[in-house]
């Protein structure tokens, strides 16, 4: 317990960068009432690799990050690696957390991270455009989304159609936030 209080105060401290829209701890960001599904044909194979965030729902751990990176690796007991690295304005790495994701169903991924306290949380990969260059990843419970892309910068019809894609599954399009590189 006093873990999860000093990360609530430590996230809490965080500077936002400009504009950035302040989520709160267990904020839901679409309507639960709408259907949600991951992706059935995923190859995760090709989402291996470095993934640039394009836009997010305000989340507390992200508070004030810009030019975030997740990297995806396989590993030896066939769970995936994660390193996300998470950028102040100046472009100095402000935090990097490492982790792994089981895979729990097509497009479905738990994730988890030793150092935080919450146990695994559910990663579904709504969509990828079939090049495997535009991600979208939601969370059935609503609380954070995520649109993706292999380079820093997404070409609008590309980031156009993963904004369909959250519409979609019931997130709330106003309240996403795109992310500076």
């Amino acid at each position: 317990m006093r873990s999860l209080i000093i990360f609530a105060l430590l996230a809490a401290c965080a500077t936002p960068f400009e504009g950035e829209k302040l989520g709160g701890f267990g904020e839901v960001y679409r309507d639960l009432d709408v259907p949600i599904a991951s992706k059935a044909v995923f190859d995760t194979d090709r989402y291996l690799g470095t993934w640039y965030e394009v836009a997010r729902y305000p989340v507390l751990f992200e508070r004030g990050c810009v030019g975030v990176t997740a990297t995806y690796g396989k590993r030896d007991d066939g769970a995936i690696s994660v390193l996300n690295i998470c950028r102040n304005p100046d472009g100095m790495v402000k935090s990097r957390i490492e982790g792994k994701a089981e895979i729990v169903g097509p497009g479905r991924l738990a994730v988890s991270f030793p150092s935080v306290p919450f146990g695994a949380s559910d990663y579904w990969v709504l969509w990828v455009d079939e090049g495997y260059r535009t991600a979208v990843v939601g969370a059935p419970n609503g609380k954070s989304g995520w649109i993706l892309n292999r380079d820093p910068q997404i070409p609008v019809d590309r980031l156009n159609a993963a904004r369909k894609v959250l519409d979609f599954n019931g997130y709330d399009l106003d309240r996403l936030m795109e992310v500076p590189q």
